[in-house]
């Protein structure tokens, strides 16, 4: 499930202001996988947007992405 990894990565750092800083850590179980998502300080509202939308979208494309294995796929930002 690597490709989740990649895809919440190449989303995050074309939002944020420093993509250098953008740090991904996959928890795979054995039904669901947990994506975490640092950013830098100030760019936490730009990943998480206005009222959530982006955090939203994300979180849209990673489930449909996961839901083709049949996974179930959960987005934490820290």
């Amino acid at each position: 499930m690597g490709y989740l990894k990649d895809l919440t990565l190449q989303m995050a750092q074309a939002v944020v202001n420093k993509p250098d800083e953008v740090r991904v850590e996959e928890v795979e179980g054995s039904s669901m996988v947990v994506i975490e998502l640092s950013v830098a300080a100030d760019d936490m509202g730009r990943i998480i947007g206005k009222e959530g939308r982006v955090a939203n979208a994300m979180r849209t494309l990673l489930r449909t992405s996961a839901a083709k294995d049949g996974k179930r796929v959960s987005l934490e930002i820290i």
